[in-house]
């Protein structure tokens, strides 16, 4: 299978945007105006859902909204297996990562135009599943940009992981003012403009990607659709009876989801340490990702925490006044964001002039989870006040050190998804990475649950903690985890 003609001038050769493939641009623009609509809505969500009827939110508990929040984001890098299958056995990355973008700005119009609960679970299901298959083929359209061995890699993607954090630093700015001016429904509205917007630039753009990217890698046979098709009407029957029975609610709906995420991801393992398309050298590389894939996971259920605990320490315990005006409690989550933009072209320029001397990927995914638990223990000076008395620039302060622990293994682990997995599981490789972000997404709603401001000081020493040690594991492994990845940096 094929898209539209593609013009092909040579991953190695080609240095037309700013010393990088020029369809790095277009994927770049799809994945900024992606995230706007992704971050856009997300940063208004939680508030959507626990505030009460008269603030315009449908009156969640705390607990169930946060928990709905962690699900959410787990659903979406679920999502990304599904993409990972489709555009390996179905569509191609290119074409997956089309008519995905076009399922997530369908969830964005379902979410501002149908009311309550009805909007929530149909807009946030094809946002999930649309997102999950723009992030694995995006994510694998960009490694096709490179050889296996080019060093620009890791900075290509740090280019690209800029766009995702203009993306992530604009969206909430908009969507939030456009909340507390309009109303949810107006917010929720101009993401699934932001989305339109990037389709439409990527569709102009998608003559300049390579030939590579339309390639299906393990084409599926005639009729052999039936049987994911029966297990996806098994899963939508399940998941509807759970609800009917009490089984899954709203405030365990995170841990359910790390439960079959968890299973998921050990299946795939499995599959690609047994499979007969797989060499040793390829087995190699899959036995050294899993220590990574473990140290990603922790990270991201910190990291996460983001659109849980952290806008829940935003509206409760975060003084935003600053010389007289308030800032909305929205734009915390831009904060972040707004650190990456700043560094990353930064991490992208050191990469590329350390060169092979720049710390081993392991090593960088070591820096992450352990920077992660720095930040958490970051929280402490302030632990144990009462009402929004923490500083706002405090918490300028600690997303800034997210950004530093991020930046060392987000891109990076994007990077090598697209290199350590096996031929025959390209796609399904980058897919495990994100289900590493979808089980630390669920786990992140999880822990939220154990989060209260009178015992904080516990809770951001914990898992701060926690991380560090898992970091530090990380670092001693990395040695060991070198020499398995044969031949990958």
């Amino acid at each position: 299978m094929t898209t539209s003609p593609a013009t092909d001038t040579g991953p190695s050769t080609d240095r037309r945007f700013f010393g990088h493939p020029l369809a790095l641009g277009s994927l770049f623009s799809v994945e900024l105006w992606e995230r706007f609509s992704f971050y856009g809505m997300q940063t208004v969500m939680a508030f959507y859902l626990y505030y009460q009827a008269s603030e315009g939110g449908l009156g969640f508990p705390k607990a169930s909204a946060t928990s709905v929040i962690g699900a959410y984001g787990g659903l979406v890098y679920l999502a990304a297996v599904v993409g990972a299958w489709v555009a390996d056995r179905v569509l191609g990355a290119e074409r997956t990562l089309f008519y995905s973008a076009i399922t997530v700005m369908v969830g964005h119009v379902a979410l501002a135009v149908l009311p309550g609960i009805t909007g929530v679970a149909v807009g946030l299901v094809l946002v999930a599943l649309g997102s999950g298959g723009v992030k694995t083929s995006a994510t694998t359209v960009v490694g096709s940009l490179y050889d296996r061995d080019d060093p620009r890699a890791d900075a290509g993607f740090s280019i690209f992981y800029m766009g995702v954090n203009i993306g992530a630093l604009v969206g909430p700015l908009l969507t939030g003012l456009t909340q507390q001016v309009a109303g949810f429904h107006w917010a929720f509205g101009l993401a699934a403009i932001g989305m339109a917007l990037g389709l439409g630039i990527y569709t102009l753009g998608r003559r300049t990607l390579p030939a590579s990217a339309a390639i299906v890698p393990d084409p599926l046979p005639a009729g052999a659709w039936v049987r994911p098709a029966v297990a996806a009407a098994v899963v939508v029957v399940l998941v509807v009876v759970g609800f009917a029975t009490g089984i899954l609610s709203a405030a365990t709906l995170s841990t359910s989801v790390a439960i079959v995420v968890a299973v998921i991801a050990i299946v795939i393992f499995t599959i690609m340490l047994t499979s007969h398309k797989v060499d040793a050298d390829e087995r190699s590389r899959v036995r050294a990702f899993i220590p990574m894939w473990l140290g990603s996971v922790v990270f991201w259920s910190l990291f996460q925490q983001q659109f849980t605990v952290v806008e829940l320490y935003s509206d409760e315990r975060l003084d935003r006044n600053l010389f007289g005006w308030e800032m909305p409690v929205n734009w915390v989550n831009s904060v972040e964001p707004f650190w990456v933009i700043v560094l990353a072209p930064l991490f992208a320029v050191l990469w590329t002039k350390l060169g092979t001397r720049a710390p081993s990927t392991p090593a960088k995914f070591a820096i992450g989870a352990a920077g992660m638990g720095i930040a958490f223990l970051l929280f402490l000076p302030w632990a144990g006040g009462v009402g929004n008395t923490t500083p706002v620039l405090a918490v300028v302060l600690i997303l800034l050190v997210f950004a530093l622990a991020e930046l060392n293994l987000s891109p990076v682990g994007l990077s090598l998804s697209t290199r350590i997995g096996p031929a025959a599981f390209r796609n399904l490789t980058v897919a495990l990475f994100y289900l590493s972000i979808s089980l630390g997404s669920a786990l992140s709603g999880t822990l939220a649950g154990f989060y209260a401001p009178e015992h904080e000081g516990t809770y951001f020493g914990i898992t701060g903690g926690a991380a560090i040690v898992l970091g530090l594991v990380l670092l001693a492994l990395a040695p060991w985890i070198r020499r398995a990845m044969r031949g990958v940096r």
